[in-house]
């Protein structure tokens, strides 16, 4: 999952990842060019797209296409969902508040949900 986040924290990984979505298996020209970068410089950030899992390869004649693989999403998805479920936790406990408070009736907050 390391590897996945590093390649993420990049805001032109993320385009790539974007456009590759939106328009399926693009060759390196192909991402290059709408992004104003040389084929070099698109070719350093697939190589850390395809060194993470995100990017598959594969030939097609001459031409090398790369496509959107968002299988290793689903581990930060429900790597991240832990926290969700936490975050929905003290939501809660906030909206009880401001009801209880709302009805005179608020009582103590935990420290803890601060």
């Amino acid at each position: 999952m390391n590897t996945v986040f590093d390649a993420l924290a990049d805001p032109t990984r993320r385009l790539i990842l974007d456009r590759l979505n939106r328009h399926g298996p693009l060759s390196v020209n192909e991402v290059a060019e709408p992004l104003d970068m040389t084929r070099q410089g698109a070719t350093k950030h697939l190589d850390v797209l395809v060194g993470s899992g995100l990017v598959r390869v594969r030939r097609e004649g001459r031409r090398r296409m790369h496509e959107l693989d968002a299988v290793p999403l689903i581990e930060v998805r429900d790597w991240l969902a832990q926290y969700e479920a936490e975050w929905e936790r003290r939501l809660e406990r906030l909206r009880r508040h401001v009801d209880g408070g709302l009805a005179g009736d608020a009582g103590p907050v935990d420290e803890e949900d601060g």
